[in-house]
């Protein structure tokens, strides 16, 4: 590969994961935002909420924009993005400021995976993508996993405010060498975008994730909007974007190309990671919120729960992209599906009195498997497709991903808040959240029994031939 070309991806690379560990900072600090802010629960929840519901909207349209839009251009954009939002959420006076700063900074982040994504697919010959996609299991799962540990170190030593502070200078430096070393790697197109489709993209795609998040709340407490509102809306929407989109496609001119569907090795690849996305965001969300209330651990202990699966993760993926290489997807996402199968059932025996490193070792087992089949997954998908649709493709496949790490959390936190409520105990007593926590793995291991099943259908695509030793 040029040089040049490996400096485009090394500055994607580190812009992705500033961008991703982002997205899962205010996991912890949103109890102390709320005390602080003075706001409750469900209205200090929209912190979260309202990044993954931008994500979701913004995510379907970059398969068009990376298609018309220089990369340069793109990136800087996406970059400005994170960085204004960052800054306003440093300086914000009261939450809904900082409400604002976390859409801003979502839009931004929103490109920048389907970005990185279509670039290693485009500059990256088919015999080296394991590696390659290696690397961006880092970004995609460790980012996320190390979320948590470095918001809580934060909390415990200098306030929230500088979750958003010591991310600021990392992501204006990373926008300048960006501008200056970012070249496009690929053709653009100028056909006009379908104004008809973006208004479906949004109430689609934004419908299902606001009513999939609205029956965690409304398990919590009373919603605002009926739960099946949103569904109708969302459904109803999707179904004319789809149709819309399969019109267009015929003109290339689709939002959304869901031609990507007509591989099956492609479609196999995204069920596998809507599986494995929602088991990952679900326990990510459960594991710190038990840590928390029921052995009451501070916000740094909570956090340094995820550390070493993190970091186990991080010099995962680089070996599992050589593996894939190598010998192919099988030989990794089967071991893999059987380690994520492992740590969720290891967190269905959980108590009162459980240990630090239970919680740690189930983590540890998790984040491996994970690793294991992220890379694979991602990379057969996409490879399986023309090369035309990779844009497409990795805007599928993050969107996907948006709407599991949504799903997986509504899931998880219904079920816990329904068992909690019917356990006989009070419902904020820990027995009760010990009950409901229970609950929630026992469904995540019925999940993952399903995610063996899929990944059993796994292959390599044809095209990328195994690396001569």
């Amino acid at each position: 590969m040029e040089r040049r070309h490996l400096l485009v991806i090394g500055v994607l690379l580190v812009a992705s994961f500033v961008v991703i560990l982002n997205e899962t900072v205010m996991t912890i600090a949103i109890p102390v935002l709320q005390t602080e802010l003075g706001v409750q629960p469900s209205v200090g929840q929209w912190l979260t909420t309202a990044f993954m519901l931008t994500m979701a909207v913004v995510i379907p349209l970059t398969g068009y924009l990376i298609q018309r839009v220089p990369t340069r251009t793109l990136f800087v954009l996406a970059m400005s993005l994170f960085s204004a939002g960052t800054l306003i959420a440093f300086g914000a006076p009261g939450f809904g400021v900082l409400l604002f700063a976390r859409i801003v900074q979502a839009s931004g982040t929103a490109i920048m995976l389907p970005l990185l994504m279509t670039t290693i697919m485009t500059l990256v010959p088919p015999a080296r993508r394991g590696a390659m996609m290696g690397n961006i299991s880092i970004v995609i799962a460790v980012a996320p996993a190390l979320g948590p540990t470095v918001s809580g170190f934060i909390l415990d030593h200098f306030g929230w405010r500088w979750i958003f502070g010591f991310v600021a200078p990392i992501a204006l430096a990373t926008l300048v060498l960006g501008a200056r070393l970012v070249i496009p790697v690929a053709e653009t197109s100028a056909s006009r975008i379908d104004l008809l489709s973006v208004p479906l993209a949004v109430l689609g795609f934004g419908g299902l994730v606001y009513g999939l998040v609205g029956i965690g709340e409304s398990a919590e407490a009373d919603s605002a909007v009926p739960v099946w509102a949103p569904f109708l809306v969302g459904a109803v929407a999707m179904a004319a974007f789809v149709a819309r989109q399969i019109r267009l496609q015929r003109e290339d001119r689709a939002l959304l190309d869901l031609r990507v569907f007509g591989s099956r090795q492609f479609t196999v690849a995204v069920v596998a990671m809507l599986l494995a996305m929602a088991t990952m965001m679900g326990t990510f969300i459960i594991v710190p919120y038990f840590a928390q209330t029921v052995l009451l651990f501070d916000p740094l202990q909570t956090g340094l729960l995820t550390l070493p699966g993190g970091l186990l993760m991080g010099l995962a993926g680089p070996i599992v992209g050589r593996i894939y290489d190598v010998r192919g997807p099988r030989v990794l996402v089967v071991p893999g599906a059987l380690l994520i199968s492992l740590g969720v059932w290891m967190l269905t025996t959980v108590s009162t009195g459980t240990s630090l490193w239970w919680l740690v070792l189930s983590n540890m087992a998790l984040c491996l498997g994970l690793a294991a089949t992220f890379t694979p997954l991602m990379t057969s998908g996409l490879g399986s497709i023309d090369a035309h649709l990779y844009s497409h493709g990795s805007a599928v496949v993050g969107t996907f991903q948006q709407v599991a790490g949504a799903a997986g959390t509504a899931l998880f936190v219904t079920v816990m808040t329904v068992v909690a409520a019917g356990s006989g105990h009070p419902a904020e007593s820990p027995e009760a959240i010990v009950d409901g926590v229970r609950s929630v793995f026992l469904v995540a291991g019925v999940l993952s029994f399903v995610l063996i099943a899929a990944c059993l259908f796994v292959r390599k695509p044809a095209d990328a031939q195994v690396v001569s030793h």
